[in-house]
């Protein structure tokens, strides 16, 4: 089989035993284990011969693009690993369609170089920016910041394509804003981890470039304080507000405690600390007015004024260059390192409606501490539309008690009438919570669908369905 994949791809892309080892182990450090091979394919011709090959030998294949995730939807021990990391061709920009056409293996983070040079966006950001790539993100249906303005992946991939795992191609590219033709078998692969297909290529929306932005770190009087100023905002400034970030003061303690150099957002510590940031592709919205000022940003100082009056907010800080919204946002960015940092870890990616945020923290902490009294927790959230990331830190190495905190956080969600998975998708570790919480029925029309389309569970099996 390997002769096999090497007359495929070369030989100098098949790696096994210690050159796989860059594989064998996730972001996170939680997942660990050898895969059998590495193939790294450079077209979808060349993965369709690869997964024929699987297919054919009956071998597990579990494909892999930046290895950012944190739920172990990547583990592959002894499995085929198909790494998409060389299929980083950006096909083509749309500028008059306002599209573009990618291979899987692009960065995030190159396509937004691409974009913006042309006075467009791709508009998702997130920390991992820098190596996550594009299959990976719509394979997990990736959120990040700015989905308050501009959707997760759901809303943002107009084509794709994908091999079967017969090795047959789907092609479905026509990157057009309606096609009934049918059943919607791109919504479908988007969000399924690899386990129905694997996406070879996309056409993707893009937005206009913001011709400014208006950033501010705020102070607010209280978790129901900070969404009356959200809802504010977007009501002043007619939908522009691309991101709502809250960064609790346990989060910024920890910031201070683990990134070098960093600073405190204000001269004494808050108890909840947002990141907003407006953006205006309007020229009326960002010309600078005869005193200098950009309207844009004008309007959020004064949206920010009455908020102090009516005792909303408590401190704010707006952005008066780059640098500083770049100081801004790196701090809310750094989550993953401050998050992750070597101690017994249980992460959850949770979504509850909006009016609900505070009523998740106030019953789930006594939930926790019920659980374990020496537990410490940490939160982060995408506070604009609802996705909390809840850590927890528990007081001893004890798998019991983790996966009892685990299931804790995630029936708090759903009591609530939110979702135990948000943005980072299911994997292996919220394959648990899948069993208990989702709709029996649904279950069964998954894994329908799973052997119809993957009869000999070859891909990435034992992820995400039950």
């Amino acid at each position: 089989m390997i002769e096999t994949l090497s007359a495929i791809v070369g030989s100098a892309n098949v790696a096994t035993g210690p050159d796989a080892a860059a594989w064998a182990r996730d972001w996170t450090g939680k997942y660990e284990g050898v895969p059998a091979a590495v193939v790294r394919p450079a077209s979808t011709d060349e993965v369709a011969a690869i997964l024929r090959v699987a297919s054919e030998h009956r071998r597990a294949i579990v494909p892999v693009s930046g290895n950012t995730g944190l739920n172990g939807g990547a583990h592959a021990p002894g499995a085929l690993v198909l790494s998409l990391d060389r299929m980083r061709a950006i096909r083509g920009i749309d500028t008059a369609a306002r599209t573009a056409e990618v291979q899987a293996g692009v960065v995030l983070a190159d396509l937004h170089a691409a974009t913006e040079a042309l006075d467009l966006i791709f508009p998702m950001t997130f920390g991992a920016k820098g190596s996550a790539r594009i299959g990976g993100m719509i394979a997990t249906n990736a959120g990040g910041s700015n989905v308050l303005r501009y959707g997760s992946m759901r809303h943002l991939v107009l084509g794709l394509e994908a091999v079967m795992a017969d090795g047959r191609v789907m092609r479905l590219m026509g990157g057009l804003h309606k096609d009934n033709t049918g059943l919607d078998l791109r919504q479908l692969l988007i969000g399924s981890e690899g386990t129905l297909g694997i996406v070879t290529a996309a056409v993707l929306k893009l937005a206009p470039k913001p011709r400014a932005f208006a950033t501010a770190m705020v102070a607010a009087a209280s978790l129901p304080a900070a969404l009356d100023l959200l809802n504010r905002l977007k009501d002043a400034s007619v939908g522009s507000v691309e991101a709502f970030e809250y960064m609790p003061a346990s989060y910024i303690a920890r910031h201070m405690a683990h990134i070098r150099g960093s600073r405190e957002p204000f001269a004494e510590r808050h108890e909840v600390n947002i990141l907003v940031e407006l953006g205006a592709t309007a020229a009326r919205d960002a010309t600078p007015g005869p005193d200098g000022r950009i309207p844009l940003a004008a309007l959020l100082e004064a949206e920010l004024e009455a908020a102090l009056e009516a005792g909303l907010v408590l401190d704010a800080t707006v952005a008066q260059s780059e640098a500083q919204r770049r100081e801004m946002w790196t701090r809310r960015e750094n989550a993953a390192e401050i998050t992750f940092t070597g101690e017994a870890v249980v992460d959850t990616d949770i979504a509850v409606p909006l009016s609900a945020v505070p009523a998740f923290f106030d019953h789930v902490r006594p939930a926790v501490a019920a659980l374990d009294p020496g537990a410490t927790d940490l939160a982060v959230a995408h506070l604009g539309d609802g996705n909390v990331h809840y850590t927890v830190y528990p007081s001893r190495e004890d798998p019991g008690l983790f996966a009892a905190i685990r299931a804790t956080i995630d029936d708090t969600a759903v009591s609530l009438g939110g979702s135990f998975s948000a943005e980072h998708g299911i994997g292996l570790s919220k394959l648990e919570a899948l069993r208990r919480l989702k709709d029996p029925v649904a279950l069964d029309a998954m894994r329908a669908i799973k052997r119809a389309l993957d009869p000999q569970n070859i891909l990435n099996p034992g992820k995400t369905i039950p």
